[in-house]
């Protein structure tokens, strides 16, 4: 329980304490961000919040952790994204240059021995990624995947930090279940330095957390999820990070889809996210977020009673998740192209 309880409270104090420097360092260094017509706030706002839960899972880590070498490369990895995020939160990054440096931090972490080796699937007991050359590729897939997608999310004030807290609880009791307590452990730290963060982020913030706190937690994440959820050979392995990070894989899956369907730049923003279109129903901004998290907390106790449970028992929970989440997107995509319909009518 020590070697828990202690780097989870260092986390927790040193990005709380921290957080009100970084709101002087963010307006000192212009790292603001300015209402425009896609955003919910109002006015200008400091950004660059990530640096103070980066700070946190840092000084966590390299005060209490032993440092291996699959550690320095997770750590290499963070602070490359951290920088990104840092740069683009003052000057502004084009999205090539994000999903390159993305890439780089994503590759660091593959050089130093973090990756997916083997896949699970229904029809072979087990496929050796490395005999096709695809381990590489696929983690570093999986790693920008999930960074660009929790990077979505943040649209609304305590949306990506409370998603990803309760996204690194839940990979933190898989893990510890699955038999990887070093994984676990640096999830829960990931998780304390988030919710250290959180009282200074949500509804009404004082800071957000920029392209430095989404891209990292997005990163930490992924990255956790294959040093502790993938190494067991069951079918139902591969989906468990999936289903924790239900909300934002989803929802970039619709964005994709939407946009190409629109005919829209995939990297454009707009303003059809989840998040959105709870707002346009008439939630407040602190129902939306509210309802989110209740389905994160829903996505998170599913994963764990998949790992839990046999492949079959949980092969149906999997797939009765699918289904939800499917017919909810639908829902919401056919409820806001009514909206617009019904917008176009009125206005002509």
């Amino acid at each position: 329980m020590y070697q828990v309880l202690l780097p989870v409270v260092i986390a927790f104090l040193v990005a709380f304490i921290s957080t009100p420097i970084v709101i002087r360092l963010a307006r000192k260094w212009g790292a603001m961000d300015a209402p425009c017509d896609r955003k919910v706030h109002t006015c200008s706002m400091p950004r660059m919040g990530g640096l103070a839960i980066y700070a946190g899972f840092m000084a966590a880590v390299l005060m209490t952790q032993t440092i291996d070498g699959k550690l320095v490369g997770i750590l290499l990895g963070c602070t490359i994204i951290v920088l990104l995020g840092i740069v683009d939160d003052i000057k502004g990054l084009s999205p090539k240059v994000k999903l390159a440096g993305q890439t780089l931090a994503a590759l660091v972490v593959v050089l130093f021995g973090v990756k997916v080796s083997i896949l699970t699937n229904p029809f072979a007991e087990v496929l050796f990624l490395e005999n096709f050359k695809l381990a590489i590729p696929f983690t570093v897939l999986w790693i920008v995947g999930v960074t660009n997608a929790v990077n979505l999310i943040d649209g609304l004030d305590g949306l990506a930090a409370g998603t990803s807290g309760i996204a690194a609880v839940t990979i933190g009791v898989v893990a510890l279940l699955e038999g990887h307590f070093a994984a676990a452990v640096l999830a829960i730290i990931l998780a304390g330095s988030v919710f250290g963060f959180l009282p200074f982020n949500f509804n009404p913030a004082k800071i957000f957390m920029g392209d430095t706190g989404s891209m990292f937690l997005g990163f930490t994440l992924s990255v956790l999820a294959v040093v502790g959820l993938t190494k067991s050979a069951t079918i139902i392995s591969v989906f468990i990070p999936v289903v924790i990070l239900g909300i934002p894989i989803f929802d970039t899956m619709y964005a994709i889809i939407r946009r190409f369907l629109n005919g829209t730049p995939i990297f454009q923003a707009d303003k059809e996210h989840l998040h959105h279109q709870l707002l346009n129903m008439g939630l407040t901004h602190k129902q939306t977020v509210l309802i989110i998290y209740v389905v994160n907390l829903c996505l998170g106790s599913s994963a764990v009673l998949m790992s839990l449970m046999a492949p079959p028992q949980a092969v149906v929970i999997l797939i009765g998740l699918t289904v939800i989440m499917l017919l909810g997107m639908n829902h919401l995509s056919f409820a806001a192209f009514s909206r617009r319909q019904k917008a176009k009518h009125f206005g002509g």
